[in-house]
């Protein structure tokens, strides 16, 4: 546990001069993940959250030019959200602030330790998916 709340705090540190919140960031990781863009309420169960959270958080989204929304033209009471060309870089540079919160968190590991570590994660990761299923 206390692994995985240093990993938070290192990824907010990074994180926070992208001018993002844990949920908005969460929120362009999965528009970015999308096949085709959501509905609000898609976006919203993939979130785990309720529909009406995720108002706010688009709102600040679109405030910043990361997203927009465009009506569904398959069900026009229906508002799809995209990425914009601007979304998809922040994507990018969340990711290497990720890299980065990762890379000083493991950094005192030797690489073997890390090779180890990768390994134990992946068999923790696959026993607990086949658990799901």
């Amino acid at each position: 546990m206390r692994l995985a709340r240093r990993t938070h705090v290192l990824q907010v540190e990074r994180l926070t001069p992208l001018g993002l919140t844990p949920a908005q960031a969460r929120a362009l990781s999965v528009l970015g993940r999308c096949d085709q863009p959501p509905r609000m309420a898609e976006l919203a169960e993939r979130l785990g959250v309720v529909p009406r959270a995720v108002t706010p958080i688009v709102d600040a989204l679109e405030e910043a030019g990361l997203v927009r929304r465009r009506i569904d033209p398959h069900n026009r009471r229906s508002t799809l959200l995209e990425l914009t060309d601007e979304g998809t870089a922040m994507r990018t540079r969340m990711y290497q602030a990720r890299v980065g919160a990762a890379e000083d968190l493991f950094a005192s590991l030797t690489a073997e330790q890390r090779q180890t570590l990768l390994a134990l994660l992946e068999q923790a990761d696959a026993a607990t998916a086949s658990h799901r299923h």
